[in-house]
């Protein structure tokens, strides 16, 4: 149902040897909500993802992806979700259009519902006319849009999104988001995305949980989190409640700019 919890994560942990990533924590993301995951790298944000999208086994606790067991239910989880890595993992040496086909028979799309969906997501993210070119030519950019719209072959309920932004010059960045935009509003789509940029989080996530150290130390809306904590801004919230500063390396981390993509997620999602 509209509004209820997609993703359900409780006391969830994740150990590597002597090393805790994630320390027992919980949260629930409603079903079309834009969340944001805030915080330095080496967080336990990607392995947060990670785990949610069955890649790492927890330590201990609950997972549930569209009421599906994350640790027991793998094949029905990775059907309700698509996923942009931190790291490009298309195949350099195939077309845009050969590595939307290689997805599409992974997740045993018919084989006449394949092509036409590939050339409407390709002219979504407008990469349509470059449909033969081989990915390796791409711009960081290109490859970006063309890993979300590979993700969004099967149509998934949740889109998860690892640091998408990471690397991308402020205009390439504004126009990802703009299309991240227009999938949540068309599609209701859950949008889950991670991200060390305050800017980009207050911007555009509708709730945000700032992670340290393993933890989730607050949980809210950008608004929320300044009056938890009597802070002026985002950043006074998260210097606030985390005790340091986030190095915001974006070029849209001035005022205005932040406006400015705010007002563009206003008018897609009307």
């Amino acid at each position: 149902m509209e509004n209820q919890p997609i993703i359900s994560v409780k006391n969830v942990s994740k150990q590597f040897g002597n090393i805790t990533a994630v320390n027992d924590i919980s949260f629930e993301v409603k079903q079309g909500e834009i969340f944001a995951f805030l915080g330095p790298n080496g967080a336990g944000k990607s392995t947060t993802i990670k785990m949610l999208t069955t890649l790492l086994q927890p330590t201990k606790g609950e997972l549930l992806l569209d009421g599906h067991d994350v640790t027991k239910e793998q094949d029905a989880t990775r059907k309700t979700f698509g996923i942009v890595f931190q790291d490009a993992s298309l195949d350099d040496e195939l077309t845009a259009f050969e590595n939307m086909q290689l997805h599409a028979a992974l997740y045993s799309i018919p084989r006449k519902q394949t092509n036409p969906r590939i050339e409407e997501l390709l002219k979504l993210v407008e990469l349509w006319d470059r449909r033969d070119a081989v990915v390796k030519t791409f711009s960081g950019g290109m490859k970006r849009r063309l890993e979300i719209a590979r993700g969004l072959m099967h149509h998934p309920k949740i889109m998860f999104l690892d640091e998408p932004t990471l690397g991308l010059d402020a205009q390439t960045r504004n126009m990802l988001w703009a299309y991240i935009a227009e999938l949540n509003k068309k599609e209701g789509m859950t949008i889950f995305f991670t991200t060390h940029y305050l800017g980009e989080a207050e911007a555009i996530a509708q709730r945000i949980a700032i992670i340290d150290r393993g933890q989730i130390v607050a949980l809210g809306t950008s608004e929320e989190l300044k009056k938890q904590t009597g802070a002026a801004n985002l950043e006074g919230a998260y210097l606030e409640l985390t005790g340091k500063g986030l190095r915001d390396e974006t070029l849209d981390s001035t005022e205005g700019e932040r406006e400015r993509i705010r007002n563009l997620m206003k008018y897609k999602r009307q």
